[in-house]
């Protein structure tokens, strides 16, 4: 299959967080319309793709991924008439649409749910996962994501329900071929009205290991580590290649698998185009690499040299065998130029830095609504200006293990998910432009000095640079198809690498610290012939990289 087949490996994704996007009606939350109404904007950055954080009725226990009806529209995002009007104006500015798709596990106000509960031979019990206690405790001692316990216990039919995210999120059971056909008819619906493809949430957790063993308790830990018995299971290949089969073979789709545990291996698996399961993954590594043992919560700085490595071997083990997800940012993680560049001082080069690092590398990249203008972190004082289930139940658990409040509100301002989820920030006017009303979580209150409106009328933005990135992605081939080489390996403050394609070679140069720092005198002489094409800085000398510089050459 060549590349006009693979569309989606010339494109770059820009990922909305609807209810944090653009609010057009002032409740204080973003909606469908909002969305239609910054159509132009996307246009005008250039990316190809939008993918939708989920837009499904909710009761909004993890904002969205609690899905209650996969065919209905959350009434805060608008009616199905918005979403089809959504569609048509997308398509009509030449760009796709990539729906969340949820379905490790549903909301427990799904009908499947409320029904399975009624119990135990109910048509729809086998639909979700539930099992009888053992000695008078959960079926086994795994933990769910949230904190606490993956395992619910009901009472009225005295057995407990496994939900390896919060408790309002019973996980299916995929074992079910009902589940499954269920399932496919549901992707269908969507496909039909003209969506082109679908990011799949923790998709690889669809299979769990048959007995649902016990996982290993670490020194510490309150629970067992279930993951090597829910990620990657013994079936899950099957299910995707059958996706495949009865849907997505069916549709011009761009597929994407959230995948947390794989390695390049794993990878490699599931992108293969002659396996036929799913175009691309997410994985976590390069956002683990900043977290001591014990979890995300742990912080310990980022060391260079292992961003390196871990980069350069996803790029060399996919090439020409998968294809690689690149990103730096999601509804997920923290903001990027708050955790591995300067926020402060340089945060114009350390984002446009991040980027040109990120962007020169193959794979599709994602953008996350407020990176392409340099988007921050968010230090709020008190626990109930967050939102996120996550991280409330985070402090919980540590404030009764005997962590301070400072020391939780350290790891929540640097791991925190809500950094990504405050509103876009449109203008400096109140609210940032985000809504007339009281937004549901709070601005950063940095909108003044960083917003759209402000990006725009500089030619220097971040926003430009960004544009720039997608442009050359468009242009030159060496970027979408080019092999790659990691330089200056054991630099502790250089990224440099090297892409080859054919005739043609390009270097991209990264300095990711504050200090000044001297080219590498091998490397100098080696690119002596090369052409600077791009730099982050009004003008640049290869001889010596400024405070968080990057430079692209090519020959």
């Amino acid at each position: 299959m060549n590349t006009t087949d693979q569309w989606w490996k010339k494109s770059v994704v820009y990922q909305i967080y609807p209810r944090s996007f653009h609010d057009s009606n002032g409740d204080g939350i973003g909606d469908l319309p909002g969305i239609i109404e910054k159509l132009d904007y996307l246009k005008l950055l250039g990316v190809d793709i939008i993918w939708l954080s989920p837009i499904y009725d909710s009761p909004n226990d993890d904002n969205g991924y609690d899905i209650r009806n996969y065919q209905e529209i959350m009434n805060e995002f608008g009616t199905m008439a918005d979403f089809d009007q959504l569609l048509e104006e997308i398509h009509k500015r030449d760009m796709k649409l990539m729906m969340d798709l949820v379905v490790n596990h549903t909301s427990d106000e799904h009908e499947w749910f409320v029904q399975s509960k009624q119990s135990k031979d109910n048509p729809y019990r086998d639909y979700y996962i539930w099992r009888e206690g053992k000695d008078g405790k959960a079926p086994n001692n795994w933990g769910s994501f949230f904190s606490g316990p993956a395992w619910e216990y009901d009472e009225a039919t005295n057995e407990y329900y496994l939900h390896i995210f919060s408790k309002k999120q019973p996980d299916l059971n995929w074992e079910n071929p009902k589940v499954r056909q269920e399932i496919y008819q549901m992707m269908k619906f969507w496909l039909e009205k003209g969506v082109d493809g679908f990011r799949m949430d923790v998709i690889n957790m669809i299979s769990k290991a048959p007995g649902l063993p016990d996982g290993e308790q670490h020194s510490g830990q309150l629970f067992g580590d279930g993951a090597p018995n829910f990620m990657n299971g013994p079936r899950i290949h099957e299910f995707l290649q059958e996706m495949n089969k009865e849907v997505l073979s069916q549709y011009p789709t761009i597929t994407v698998g959230e995948m947390p545990g794989t390695t390049p291996e794993d990878a490699i698996l599931y992108t293969n185009p002659e396996r036929h399961e799913v175009n691309m993954i997410f994985t976590f590594e390069h956002m683990d690499l900043d977290s001591a043992p014990g979890g995300k919560w742990n912080l310990k700085p980022l060391y260079l040299l292992d961003l390196k490595e871990n980069l350069a071997k996803w790029q060399t083990a996919l090439h020409n065998k998968g294809w690689n997800s690149l990103y730096w940012n999601n509804h997920d993680q923290p903001r990027i130029v708050s955790r591995f560049g300067n926020d402060e001082e340089y945060r114009v080069e350390s984002a446009t830095m991040l980027a040109a690092c990120l962007h020169f590398m193959q794979g599709t990249p994602y953008i996350y609504q407020g990176e392409e203008i340099g988007m921050t972190n968010v230090k709020f004082s008190a626990l109930d200006e967050y939102r996120d289930i996550e991280t409330i139940n985070m402090y919980k658990e540590r404030k009764s293990q005997g962590y301070s409040h400072e020391e939780i509100m350290a790891s929540i301002y640097a791991k925190g998910r809500d950094n990504a989820r405050t509103p876009m920030q449109w203008d400096d006017e109140e609210h940032a432009g985000f809504t007339t009303g009281t937004p549901w979580i709070k601005v950063n209150p940095r909108y003044h000095e960083v917003n759209v409106k402000s990006a725009l009328e500089d030619k220097n933005s971040i926003f430009y640079f960004y544009q720039k990135l997608i442009a050359l992605r468009k242009e030159l081939d060496i970027i979408v198809e080019g092999d790659f080489q990691l330089l200056l390996q054991d630099h502790p403050q250089l990224f440099a690498y090297k892409r080859k394609w054919q005739e043609e070679s390009l270097i991209v140069i990264c300095n990711f610290g504050d200090k000044d720092v001297d080219m590498d005198n091998e490397l100098l002489t080696r690119i002596s012939d090369y052409n600077a094409i791009l730099s982050n800085y009004p003008s640049s000398s290869i001889e010596k990289l400024r405070p968080f510089e990057a430079v692209v050459l090519t020959r």
